[in-house]
């Protein structure tokens, strides 16, 4: 595969990342906004949730390694390790929630039984990760192009349908404008400790990461405009009574099954790329579709209806362990990828977790996760030599 058409294979898979069910229901949190403040938290969330998200990829193309292999850079093996294991839980849990959405909306839309539905939607998965991420570009570009048209004719019917114009929509008082900005980088943030997985194969890291995140970011930031534009043009939260106002059909039907496994696809193709990271010698395909049956099983049997608690969760995990490999790769440049362990990282890890969690309870007016973020950046370069004083001696 040639360069351009590795970065446009980048951009497929983004987009169909960013295509989501979830992000949709999410978008419609934001309605309680108003049309034009719920805008300005999506787009200032999304910023800083993508620029994190372009540095972690980055990361992983210019070291030419998975997400999970690029945290031995400060944690060492054993937090390498760690940090892949916890990656393998959240994303098994992702793969059930976006399973239980995608069914539960399908259902909404043509009544089969909810159960039906995530079994068809869990089989649709398996069969997408059997094709493989690199060989299916011909099915998964028909797919995505098939995706943005029906999205196209679903905002179009919401924002010109002939209705009521949502701009004209009055704020309220139930979502602070920083819990906003704080739920749409939680989205991007939950991608961290996956995108290195893809952009590992480009020879070109700034293109790769940049395409990555671009794409990403812009097609995220639509879906969460359709949710909250929809949630104020319909007055319904639910996206399938959305989806069936909108008059879309069977269109809509196709709409959230493609939706649905684009992104699911994404969750369980990476852990079985990060399980790979704790047992070397596992085929990572076979995890994959192991937790492919493991979140349909999870989706048949276990209520998933608010998402918001678990995306905090992934943050408060993730963007301080993503902090400090961002201070080590590019600011201290040491690397600790052959010790066993690193303890002082791993209390600067623990003092960040802790510290994401307090913050929630605060109202910044740019979410609590740049300021989180900064301090333990900051934390982790005077850190850094301390805890590892060898060089990197290669990006």
């Amino acid at each position: 595969m040639n360069i351009k058409s590795k970065e446009a294979n980048l951009a497929l898979i983004w987009f169909g990342a960013g295509v989501s069910v979830a992000e949709i229901i999410t978008g419609t949190y934001f309605a309680p906004l108003g049309f034009a403040r719920g805008a300005a938290a999506i787009l200032t969330g999304h910023i800083i949730g993508c620029a994190l998200l372009f540095l972690a990829g980055y990361i992983g193309s210019a070291a030419k390694k998975s997400s999970m292999e690029t945290t031995k850079y400060s944690f060492g093996i054993f937090g390498s390790k760690f940090f892949a294991l916890l990656n393998v839980l959240q994303l098994a849990l992702w793969t059930g929630i976006m399973i239980y959405d995608g069914a539960l909306s399908v259902n909404g839309i043509c009544a089969r039984g909810t159960q039906l539905w995530a079994v068809a939607i869990g089989v649709l998965i398996l069969l997408w990760i059997a094709a493989g991420v690199t060989s299916i570009s011909r099915l998964s570009a028909a797919a995505l192009a098939a995706l943005f048209i029906l999205t196209v004719v679903l905002c179009k019917l919401i924002f010109f349908g002939g209705s009521a114009s949502v701009l004209n929509d009055e704020a309220q008082d139930t979502l602070s404008f920083g819990a906003a900005v704080e739920l749409a980088a939680a989205m991007p943030l939950s991608w961290l400790p996956l995108i290195s997985d893809y952009t590992r194969e480009s020879s070109r890291p700034l293109a790769s990461s940049l395409v990555s995140s671009a794409v990403y970011g812009i097609t995220s930031c639509w879906m969460y405009v359709i949710g909250m534009g929809a949630a104020l043009f319909t007055g319904e939260t639910d996206i399938s009574l959305i989806m069936l106002k909108s008059g879309l059909g069977w269109a809509a039907l196709a709409i959230v099954i493609l939706s649905t496994v684009t992104t699911t696809f994404l969750d369980a193709y990476s852990a079985g790329i990060s399980f790979e990271t704790i047992v070397p010698s596992a085929n990572g395909k076979w995890i994959a579709a192991a937790v492919t049956a493991a979140g349909t099983l999870g989706a048949l049997f276990f209520p998933m209806d608010d998402i918001t608690g678990f995306l905090y969760l992934i943050g408060s995990v993730f963007a301080p362990m993503s902090a400090i490999l961002i201070a080590d790769f590019f600011v201290v440049k040491t690397d600790c990828s052959e010790k066993k362990f690193v303890p002082l990282k791993a209390v600067l890890w623990l003092t960040g977790f802790v510290l994401y969690r307090i913050s929630l309870s605060w109202n910044f007016i740019l979410g609590n996760t740049l300021p989180v973020m900064a301090a333990v950046f900051a934390a982790a370069v005077i850190a850094g030599k301390l805890a590892c004083p060898r060089q990197r001696t290669k990006a």
